[in-house]
């Protein structure tokens, strides 16, 4: 799968802007704060309908206009395919396929995979639990539409049950018949979730350990670990277990929201433990391994976005990686950098075909085939 042609109007920095891309290799130069990654972020919300970034559609919308267009044309298994999408602050978000209107967003995720890695993923690493359950719900919400649809019931009915839980004063009552309802509600959707969880992470070890050989120096062990805060075999016990606390907390302390996944390096947490250039070495291996997990799954290459990922390493250390990314391993590729010498040099050392953009305030000034 590859996007072919994009055009933008009114997102983030971006006024009207049309662009061309390579097949396989888009390298995007510009200083910091230019657009290199706001560009990105247009192709991950044509894929997955919101920015990477976490920021609400209003605030993607250029400040001098009240909405935002993408419009694409990409190729999927030989075909192609027109992705539009359109928001305004007076008119609710709209995504089309070949100009059919979507009735439910949540059918598009998954039809167009994607992955990327930007600077401050290394949280996912560093950082808490919550970093690191959004990578997992992002990758497997492209797998299963099941899991996808099972979290946002989850998610929605956790958000009735805690408001709930807030509006309850004392004296408390354990027994009550509407948070057995919104109990019995979790359990069922979350239990999938958590059982698909599970189920993918030998799968997923596997990968991640033919990734960072690819990519580390040191042949290290690494390994991932699954640590759901209830098994969905305990969770309605675990539910009920908890419900004196939820109340005196005024929210819910065991579920899927608060599971967490816990990385190792030769058998000692990484988090701790690791030196920074075996976190950065982790993160990519990571996103690697589960870039080739929804290729397996997908039986697709996803469209690889790689934000500044050359930050602080040496040209011997970028050549090994330009090298690996630009094999048949991965497809279509987009890599952003500050420096608009350092990647087209390398490149052109290995005679290697791309396209080179030139970013400047919101604005693709230039580009090259090479």
């Amino acid at each position: 799968m590859q996007i072919k042609q994009l055009h933008i109007r009114y997102f983030k920095n971006y006024g009207e802007q049309s662009v061309d891309f390579h097949p396989k290799l888009n390298v995007i130069v510009g200083l910091n704060g230019t657009g290199k990654t706001n560009l990105l972020d247009a192709i991950y919300y044509l894929c997955c309908c919101k920015s990477y970034f976490g920021k609400g559609d209003k605030h993607l919308i250029n400040h001098k206009s009240e909405f935002f267009n993408l419009q694409a044309l990409f190729e999927r298994n030989k075909q192609p395919e027109n992705l539009s999408c359109k928001y305004g602050i007076k008119h609710k978000k709209e995504f089309a396929r070949n100009r059919n209107v979507y009735g439910k967003i949540a059918e598009h995720i998954g039809l167009f995979p994607v992955s990327i890695i930007a600077p401050d993923d290394i949280m996912i690493v560093k950082g808490f639990s919550d970093d690191r359950r959004k990578l997992f719900n992002q990758t497997f919400a492209q797998l299963s539409n099941e899991y996808l649809i099972s979290l946002m019931l989850y998610n929605k009915v956790l958000q009735q049950r805690n408001a709930y839980l807030k509006r309850l004063k004392p004296p408390y009552n354990q027994k009550n018949s509407l948070i057995d309802t919104y109990d019995a509600q979790l359990v069922q959707y979350g239990s999938l979730v958590i059982d698909y969880r599970k189920e993918k992470l030998e799968r997923i070890r596997q990968l991640l350990q033919d990734s960072y050989n690819q990519i580390a120096d040191n042949k290290e062990e690494v390994n991932v670990f699954y640590k759901p805060s209830s098994f969905a075999n305990e969770f309605a016990d675990n539910l009920h277990a908890s419900r004196g606390k939820d109340l005196m907390t005024q929210r819910t302390n065991v579920g899927l929201h608060k599971d967490d996944w816990e990385f190792e390096i030769n058998g000692k947490p990484i988090k701790k433990l690791g030196s920074q250039g075996q976190q950065k070495s982790f993160l990519i291996a990571l996103k690697f391994a589960l870039y080739h997990l929804i290729e397996d799954e997908k039986m697709m290459q996803p469209i690889l976005l790689l934000d500044d990922i050359f930050d602080k390493l040496d040209s011997q250390r970028i050549q090994q990686m330009l090298e690996l990314i630009t094999s048949p391993e991965f497809g279509q590729v987009f890599l952003t950098d500050a420096d608009n010498n350092r990647l087209p040099k390398i490149l052109d050392a290995l005679t290697l075909s791309y396209n080179l953009h030139f970013v400047e305030n919101g604005r693709i000034v230039e580009s090259e085939h090479k």
